[in-house]
């Protein structure tokens, strides 16, 4: 008889374990830092000469929206603490230029251009004086 109750009691705290976990699981839509219809299509190491990391720079696309969307974010010690970051992004001949910087804790951005047909640049600094660029790239 215990060795009974003994199962229910369990299955009873694995049921109520899994129904927890799965209340408090984020839906598979969540949407991103561009927005629910981005989707991640590049991702750049932001580094310094000696070739130690600083930073991250992601660019977003939406089909829907058909529009790219771009965000830099700190690495290392510029990960989750205050520091200056940027992002910038534009269409290949630099038109529809977007930047957004300052002193940030998690990321700049998102900035966003339309450039249906076109390429873009894109660019992120993590701290003030390490730079990535990317020219002409993401073209459609």
């Amino acid at each position: 008889m215990r060795t009974r109750k003994l199962a229910t009691l369990l299955a009873g705290a694995a049921l109520a374990a899994s129904t927890t976990l799965v209340v408090g699981a984020a839906p598979a839509s969540a949407a991103g830092p561009c927005g629910s219809s981005y989707s991640r299509v590049g991702v750049y190491p932001i580094s310094r000469g000696d070739g130690a990391r600083t930073g991250t720079l992601e660019v977003y696309y939406s089909s829907s929206a058909r529009k790219n969307c771009a965000l830099t974010y700190g690495y290392g010690p510029y990960a989750n603490t205050r520091s200056w970051k940027r992002v910038t992004i534009s269409r290949g001949d630099g038109s529809g230029e977007q930047t957004n910087a300052g002193e940030f804790t998690y990321y700049a951005g998102p900035v966003y251009v339309s450039a249906p047909g076109q390429c873009i640049d894109v660019a992120g600094t993590v701290p003030a004086w390490v730079t990535r660029e990317l020219d002409n790239v993401h073209c459609g």
